[in-house]
């Protein structure tokens, strides 16, 4: 479990580089797409809405399922914005059928972005969709627009900006977590973990 034990401090405006906040979930009771948040996921949520209060923060984007609109929620609220939803920023869908192996599979989309499990989604093809809607975020231009994502989408963009944050990186990522992901006007990207 994650615990707030500060606030980060206040990002001032950086007009020289755009920057968006991604967030995964707070702690789910599942993985289905109406898996709802946890009581301590609710209270999670709570603290996150703390923890980003003095951002400035003027656009809120969820995926479509329920936990991610859950996390999103008061945070959303606290800065007087509605939750906008975005199937965009909805989980991979590593296979349509259960597999066994799946963190195998997972582990190997990594190194093998064309990989996918029975009727899932190549990392290449969720790559391309999440890129596409945080292309589109930052160009309508707020200030600090927050994602609220999951586990396996947000580790594989990082992994794109990073290459060794792969499938150990995603390994790493708590109930919730929350990453600041900046690019310069050269184009260089560059991310580091906000949640402590």
């Amino acid at each position: 479990m994650s615990n707030l034990s500060a606030a980060p401090p206040d990002l001032v405006a950086d007009h020289s580089a755009s920057r968006l906040i991604l967030v995964r979930h707070c702690q789910a009771s599942g993985q289905s797409p109406d898996a709802e948040l946890t009581s301590e996921g609710l209270e999670q949520a709570e603290r996150l809405a703390v923890f980003l209060a003095r951002q400035p923060v003027d656009l809120v984007v969820s995926s479509e399922y329920l936990r991610a609109r859950q996390t999103a929620e008061p945070l959303a609220e606290r800065h007087g914005l509605t939750v906008q939803v975005d199937g965009r920023a909805n989980e991979r869908i590593l296979s349509e059928q259960p597999i066994a192996d799946w963190r195998e599979v997972l582990r190997s989309s990594f190194a093998d972005p064309d990989l996918r499990g029975p009727g899932g989604e190549s990392a290449r093809e969720a790559l391309e969709r999440a890129w596409n809607l945080l292309d589109m975020v930052r160009s309508v231009g707020p200030n600090l627009p927050v994602i609220v994502t999951h586990g396996n989408l947000l580790s594989l963009v990082l992994h794109s900006l990073d290459g060794s944050f792969g499938f150990e990186g995603w390994e790493t990522l708590t109930n919730p977590d929350v990453y600041l992901m900046e690019q310069s006007r050269q184009g260089s990207r560059a991310f580091r973990r906000m949640w402590r």
